[in-house]
């Protein structure tokens, strides 16, 4: 497995793969790579004949003040398990490689969607995410990319950014790899204390709860809201958001769902300092 630095090499690396017939997947990442990381690697490289897999923390995505000094790094480590896994490259840009004149004037947007759930408290973050990712996809001319559902709303966005600009790349989504608890797997659950983390089971706790109530016939918004709210609060988290929307177009739900409603619940919420996102399915 080779590291990679620059855009020319990654290029100079992947062209001549490409021209062979070679498939290539993209796993994107910010690093402080874990299983939830593992399980898109393992995905393309079942799938493709070359995986790359970035490391690139992207300040464009990160508020004035959010965790982007404090966020994990240790690229050594996780491009030893990039390579226990399979990945054929990691490839790991600097800042200035990226951004040569700094912040981009051209960004990618949603404009319906970038401001609602996460977008709301962190202006800015999702045109970040799908400039960078554009990126990516650009330099490396990969066929397939692979994203975790656990953030749901950004894979959403992809998605969405793929069909309306034409990209010629397949968007795999790769359900939320959990602890045996229930907690779903962050880089930010480092930041974690022991009481936290226990506290922060009261999310996946709180979504279980409303899908079994979900799937014994309860179709009231407010009802499925407020158990997963309740069980955040019982447990000292801080709720940000708790949101029962639409699959297709993840508008908000309001009132009593429809019989034949494909749902998701989307979460956010704090535990000391440190924010967690969740969600599950409902169909």
């Amino acid at each position: 497995m080779q590291v990679i630095k620059s855009i020319d090499a990654l290029r100079a690396a992947l062209k001549p793969l490409a021209r062979q017939g070679k498939t290539i997947g993209l796993v994107p990442t910010m690093g402080a790579l874990h299983d939830g990381h593992g399980a898109l690697i393992k995905e393309s490289v079942k799938d493709c004949d070359v995986t790359v897999v970035s490391v690139f923390l992207n300040p464009i995505q990160f508020g004035k003040n959010e965790d982007l000094d404090k966020y994990p790094k240790r690229l050594e480590a996780d491009a030893k398990l990039a390579e226990s896994i399979g990945a054929d490259f990691v490839f790991a840009p600097s800042v200035a490689e990226m951004y040569p004149e700094g912040d981009p004037l051209t960004l990618v947007r949603d404009e319906a969607l970038e401001c609602m759930y996460c977008g709301a408290y962190r202006p800015g973050h999702f045109r970040g995410v799908l400039t960078v990712v554009s990126k990516l996809f650009l330099i490396s001319g990969a066929d397939h990319a692979y994203f975790g559902e656990k953030d749901y709303q950004q894979v959403f966005l992809i998605e969405r950014m793929v069909r309306d600009l034409n990209f010629d790349i397949k968007i795999h989504r790769v359900k939320i790899v959990r602890e045996a608890s229930g907690l779903a797997l962050s880089s930010r659950n480092e930041y974690l204390n022991e009481l936290e983390r226990k506290q922060a089971l009261s999310i996946s706790e709180g979504l279980k709860t409303a899908k079994d109530l979900f799937e014994k016939g309860e179709r009231r918004v407010a009802l499925l809201r407020d158990c997963v709210i309740k069980s955040i609060l019982a447990n000292r988290g801080q709720v940000q958001y708790v949101e029962v929307v639409n699959q297709k177009d993840l508008q908000k739900f309001a009132g009593a769902l429809p019989a034949d409603a494909k749902v998701v619940i989307l979460v956010a919420a704090f535990f000391g300092k440190t924010r967690l996102i969740d969600n599950i399915e409902l169909n």
